[in-house]
Order: C-alpha cells, then structure tokens, then sequence
C-alpha cells in the first residue's frame, strides 16, 4: 500500500510539474494570439492579419513539441490520484494531441483558415454597383416586399461562398491529412473527440430533436410561409430561399401582427443590457469599455466574445444597429462574457479557467438573449411598448418559432459538416440544398449550382461547432428551469429576471464557478441535477 501511495505522489508531482511548466511557456503566447485575433478582426488590415497567423504559429509550434507530448502522455498512462490535477493533465492531453503534426502542415492549416476568414471579413456584398453592409442586407430581407431586389441582395449575400469556396476546400483536405495522421478517420470525428463528444451518442441526439420538432416545425413554417407569400404577393409555392427574413432561415421571422424591431429603434441598446446584467448581479460595465461595438470599415461584420488573459480582460466585437436582432445579439455575447474569467475565480487553475465547455457557454449566451423578444421584459428594463396585447402575441410566437427554426438549421449544419469530412469530393452544393430542403423545408432555387455553403462564417472559420449550439440550447432551457424551481422559486415561463440578485448567485454558483473542473456532463447534473436531455427543451417550445 506505501508502495503504491509512493508512486501516485511521484504522478501528481510529475503531474503538477508539467502543469506549472506549461503555463509559464503557454500563457503568454495565448495573451499574444488573442490580442492579435482581436486587433485583426476590428482592423482587417493585412499586418494584423499576419501577425495573428504569426501568433497561432508560435502556439502551434509549442503545443507540436514531440518530446513535451510524450512526458504529458507518460504522465496521463501513469494515472494522477489529485482530481484537478488529472483534469488539467486531461485536457491538456487533448490540446496538445491535436497539434502532434508536421510543422509544416500545420502552418498550412493556419495560413489558409486565416486567409478564408479574412475573405469573409473583407467581403461585401454588391447590389446594383453598390457595397451593402451586413446590417443592410439583413434590413433588405426583413423589410423589403420587392422579391427581385430581395433575390438579388440575397445573391449577393452568398457570394462571398464563391469567393472562398477553393481555399476553403483545401483547408478541408488540410484538416482531413491532419485528422487522418493523427490516427482518426477524418476531421470531423476528431474534433468531436478533442471535445469529449461521441459521435454516435450526437447523431441519436440530433434524431431525437428531429423526431421531436418535425411537426411543429412544419406547423409554425406554414404559418410564417402564408405570411411571408402575401407580403411580397406571391404563392406559397413560390417561396424560395431570398423570401425568407435572414440569409440561412436560422431566426425567427417576423412576419405577426408588429413589428418587434418597433421598440428598440429609439432605445439605448448598450444602456438595456448594462442596467439588465448589473441588475442580476452580474455587472459588465468594464467589459463594455474594453469592447468594439459598432460598424467600421474592414472589421467583422459579425458579434464574438474573447477572454483574452483568463484575468478579467473579457471584451464583445459587435456592430451594433437599433433592431431586435442586436439586443439580442449583445444579451447573447453579454451572456459569455460574464461566464469568463470575470466570475470563474482566480483560485481555479489558469489551465481550467474557462468555461466547461463551449456548448455550456453558448447555452449560457442562448439563456439571456431570449429576454429581447419578451415585452415584459423591455417594459421592466423601462423601455415603452404600444400595442403591448399583439406585441406580447407576437413575441411569444417568435420566441417559440426561434427554437423551433434554429433546432431545424442546426440539424442542416451538423449533417453537412459530418458528410463533407467524410467525403469531401462528393458534390458539396447539391448535399447543401438537399439538407436544406429536408430539414428546413425550403425550396431550392432552379438551376443554382453554387457554393453556398460557403457563405456560413462557421464552416470555414469554427468547424464542427455548430451542433454545440443546439446541445447549448437544450442546456439553456435545462438551467432556466433548474434555476427557476431552486432559486426564484417561480414557473418557468413567469420570470424576466431582472433586479433578481439570485440569479447571478445561481448562476455563479451552480455553472461559472467551476470553470472546466467538471466535464460538460458533469456540470450539467451538477447545476440541474439531470444529465443533458430534450425534456426542458420540448416544454419550451410547446404553446
């Protein structure tokens, strides 16, 4: 027994040792990627572009160290007894299995990844000889009854998925040699192992979800499609991808009796969510003045959310607009922000500073950014409503739909990724739109044979991710009623949680402050004492 004690204490300081080791040499080459990451996507300029790949080198290039791997794997065989230990010493396995490549091929990767992201960040659409913004194509598609305007706006809104569809190719060719050198069949099914997933165990899931939402889904669409036929006078039949309010039918249509853009042309988007997130206890005013919040020339035209030192220097990319999308926008990148390093401590270790996952933080983001769509909700924070019975109607349809239409699209996304890792020379446009047609139901345009799959910033730039949206979703509703029934006290859907200090202490409690000491399983049972399942979902979305 001595003997065998001897030996595990031997582990653990080897163990810790590594540990202490590779935060000194990682953590500084992490502040320095996410910096460039940062000053990259504000800027768009070439020199920060490259600085940033420069920085993902360096990274790369020490998580690759051969040697350094296999006294990490020695260590991990040998068996740690000290639990943070082992969980430290186990996603670092992880990490640094992924990189356990040619130099070479690896700066390959990096080089094209970043020159697909940087297309998409330069890319603007062009109608009628004239640049269009991504704010602007999505005010075309929500507003406009002309159909041959909304076909072209939406025409070009995909072309920047013929702009990068060749270098996205071979960065997929790229991940698959890397996937299949490090032993596994493709890049798909490496990245779900890198992230403590199964494959098998996603794909009943996700049959489940389509089991569980195919009829109302196909219900609430027929409804949306009648609407959205008569605002631009045609069929139903007619109806083709240009007709629907957002390039991807990923988002709930607003199609009812007003308008719930209505509310937020006149009201201080920044100043809602501040007053909400400090009201729950849960205050960003410093993540704020570390933030990019609005539209310039040459930044992402999209909305992230970094952690840039695992200290606190927490910051939001956003392009900020008046509309019902960037409120929820912002509450959802908001949402990440305070399941950080804000509120994880600094007594969890620097390697399990972060969230538990990242489907546990999208969950966290999906929570809050409901509370856009909730009249009750606008009016607590102070902000006016006319016609407060239609907007109420309104709202709660959209609110349902959105789980419902995303649900649907996350299983399009999920399907494509697995098959074009596994077969990336098969026609990839055709499995695009036969995906789409059978999960969201909409028509083909005749004739189009076009990379539009390409035009979805998360195929290039966050691969195998998407599926963590919807496992984030049915963890967001999971927690909500959790949280509802342990410290509000109160039925689920009777809360907008504002002014409730308990729910910042649950939240702090139950989900931040473990960071990544508890798996996604783990943490999951642990704040909702349920392992991750559809229940709480399904009595969402029922009316």
């Amino acid at each position: 027994m001595a003997g065998m004690a001897s030996v595990g204490a031997a582990d653990d300081t080897a163990a810790k040792t590594f540990v202490e080791k590779h935060v000194q040499k990682m953590r500084p080459l992490e502040i320095a990627a996410n910096n460039a990451w940062w000053n990259a996507n504000t800027t768009g300029k070439d020199e920060d572009f490259a600085k940033k790949e420069a920085a993902q080198n360096a990274i790369d290039a020490a998580l690759a160290d051969t040697k350094v791997f296999t006294e990490l794997k020695a260590i991990k065989d040998a068996g740690v007894t000290d639990k943070l230990l082992k969980r430290q010493i186990d996603l670092l396995y992880l990490m640094y299995l992924e990189k356990q490549l040619d130099p070479e091929l690896l700066k390959k990767i990096t080089a094209k990844a970043n020159a697909v992201e940087k297309g998409f960040n330069v890319y603007r659409p062009v109608v009628d000889g004239k640049e269009m913004s991504d704010s602007q194509v999505r005010r075309v598609l929500k507003e406009s009854t002309n159909p041959g305007e909304r076909k072209k706006v939406w025409e070009a809104s995909k072309g920047v998925g013929a702009s990068v569809e060749a270098d996205l190719k071979e960065l997929v060719a790229l991940r698959n040699e890397a996937a299949t050198k490090l032993g596994f069949k493709n890049f798909h099914t490496l990245m779900l192992f890198l992230n403590e997933q199964d494959g098998a165990e996603l794909i009943a899931l996700f049959d489940e979800l389509d089991t569980l939402t195919r009829e109302p889904f196909l219900k609430a669409k027929a409804e949306i499609d009648e609407k959205l036929a008569q605002n631009c006078g045609i069929k139903v039949s007619e109806l083709r991808p240009w007709h629907y309010q957002d390039p991807f039918f990923q988002e709930s249509q607003a199609v009812f009796a007003v308008s719930i853009d209505e509310p937020y042309k006149t009201a201080d988007i920044l100043k809602l969510c501040q007053d909400f997130y400090k009201g729950i206890g849960l205050p960003i005013e410093d993540v704020i003045a570390r933030s990019d919040l609005y539209e310039k020339k040459g930044k992402s035209p999209h909305a992230f959310c970094t952690d840039i030192d695992r200290e606190g220097d927490v910051r939001v990319l956003a392009n900020i607009v008046p509309t019902e999308y960037w409120a929820s926008t912002m509450l959802h990148e908001l949402g990440h922000a305070v399941y950080s390093s804000k509120n994880i401590p600094q007594s969890v270790p620097y390697v399990l500073r972060d969230a538990a996952h990242i489907l546990t933080t999208e969950g966290v983001a999906m929570q809050f950014q409901k509370f856009s769509k909730q009249r009750a909700w606008l009016e607590g924070m102070g902000v006016k409503v006319e016609n407060g019975k239609a907007f109420d109607e309104t709202a709660a349809k959209m609110l349902r739909n959105e789980l419902l239409i995303f649900s649907r699209w996350c299983q399009v996304m999920l399907r494509f990724e697995k098959s074009m890792y596994e077969n990336p020379s098969q026609d990839l446009n055709k499995l695009w739109w036969d995906l789409v047609e059978k999960y969201q139901a909409i028509v083909r345009p005749k004739g189009r044979n076009a990379p539009d799959y390409g035009s979805k910033i998360h195929i290039c730039s966050a691969p195998v991710y998407y599926h963590n949206y919807m496992m984030g979703q049915l963890f967001a509703s999971q927690v909500h009623h959790a949280l509802c029934r342990d410290a509000l006290k109160v039925e689920p859907r009777a809360t907008t949680y504002i002014g409730e200090k308990k729910v910042g202490e649950f939240m702090k409690a139950k989900v931040f402050e473990p960071g990544r000491t508890l798996s996604w399983r783990d943490l999951t049972k642990f704040a909702t004492g349920e392992p991750l399942s559809a229940k709480a979902f399904a009595k969402d979305f029922k009316e």
